[in-house]
C-alpha cells in the first residue's frame, strides 16, 4: 500500500543503462555458443579462410601488382577486416531482439539496450580476431607495420557504425515484412563482397566504374582504412565525411522506425520469425 520514492539522478540512471547493456553483451556474445573461447575461434577461421581464398585469388590471377606497394597480405586484410566488420554489424542488429521477444516482458530490458547489446558483441568479437589474427601475422610471418594506427582503427569502428546504421533500418522494418528483411540482408552482405571496393584500389579504377561504388559507404571506409595504414597510398576518390554523415541519417531513419515499430508491436509478429 506504501511505498518509499526514490530520487534517481541522470548519473545513476546512465549507470544503469550502462550494467544492463553490459549484462546484455555479455548474453549476447553466448547466445550463439556457449564456449567464448570456441566462439572466437569460430570467427577468426572465417576471417582467416576469407584472407586466404582473396589470396590466392589474386595470385591465380597475377593481380598482387595492381595492389598498393607495401605488405600485399596487409592490403588484403584491411579490407577483410572492415568488410566483415561492417557486415557482421549489420547481421548482429537485424538479429537483435525485437519489442514481441519474451524478453521484453522483464521490466529493465528494452529494445534499445538489446541492440546496443548485439553491436556491441560483434564490434568486441571482430576487434579481438582481428588483434589476434595481426598478432599470430607479427610473430609468425613479418612484422605487421601500420602508417597510422589511430586512423585505421578509426575506420574500423566507422565501418561498424556504417554496419550498425544499415542494421537499423532493416530492423525497424523487419517486424512488417520479415521474408523480404531477411533476402535483402543476405543481397546486401553478397552484393559487399564486390561493392565494398575491397579488391580493388580506388585511385586505380576508372571513372566510369567508380561512380558504381563511391555510393556505398564502406567503400569509402576500406579506401581511407588503406590510406591510413600505407605510407605509399593516398586517397583521392573517398572521404570520411560521407560515411559518418549517411550513416547518422541512416540511424536516425532506423530510430525512427523502429520506434514507430515498437508503439504498434503484436506478439503475432514473434510468430513470423
Amino acid at each position: 500500500m506504501f511505498g518509499a520514492t526514490h530520487q534517481t539522478s541522470n548519473l545513476r540512471s546512465a549507470f544503469r543503462l550502462a550494467e544492463l547493456i553490459y549484462h546484455a553483451t555479455v548474453r549476447a556474445l553466448r547466445k550463439n555458443h556457449g564456449n567464448a573461447l570456441i566462439g572466437l575461434l569460430m570467427n577468426m577461421m572465417q576471417t582467416v579462410v576469407f584472407v586466404l581464398a582473396f589470396f590466392l585469388m589474386f595470385s591465380m590471377l597475377g593481380l598482387r601488382g595492381s595492389g598498393i606497394r607495401g605488405d600485399f597480405l596487409l592490403y588484403i586484410m584491411s579490407g577483410i577486416f572492415l568488410y566483415m566488420t561492417h557486415t557482421k554489424a549489420m547481421s548482429a542488429v537485424v538479429g537483435s531482439e525485437g519489442p514481441a521477444s519474451p524478453m521484453m516482458k522483464h521490466a529493465p530490458m528494452n529494445t534499445i539496450i538489446a541492440i546496443s547489446a548485439a553491436a556491441l558483441s560483434s564490434l568486441y568479437i571482430q576487434i579481438l580476431s582481428m588483434l589476434v589474427v595481426l598478432g599470430v601475422y607479427h610473430v609468425g610471418i613479418t612484422p605487421v607495420q601500420i602508417h597510422q594506427p589511430i586512423g585505421a582503427m578509426g575506420m574500423v569502428l566507422l565501418s561498424w557504425f556504417s554496419g550498425v546504421a544499415v542494421g537499423m533500418v532493416l530492423l525497424a522494418v523487419k517486424p512488417w515484412f520479415p521474408g523480404f528483411v531477411q533476402v535483402a540482408s543476405n543481397v546486401y552482405s553478397r552484393a559487399n563482397m564486390i561493392a565494398s571496393g575491397k579488391m580493388f584500389v580506388a585511385n586505380q579504377m576508372p571513372g566510369y566504374i567508380l561512380a558504381f561504388f563511391t555510393w556505398n559507404p564502406i567503400f569509402h571506409t576500406i579506401d581511407q582504412c588503406r590510406g591510413f595504414v600505407f605510407i605509399n597510398y593516398n586517397p583521392h576518390y573517398s572521404n570520411i565525411a560521407y560515411p559518418f554523415w549517411f550513416s547518422i541519417a541512416l540511424l536516425f531513419i532506423g530510430l525512427l522506425g523502429e520506434f514507430y515499430t515498437r508503439k504498434n508491436a503484436s506478439l503475432s509478429w514473434q510468430a513470423k520469425r
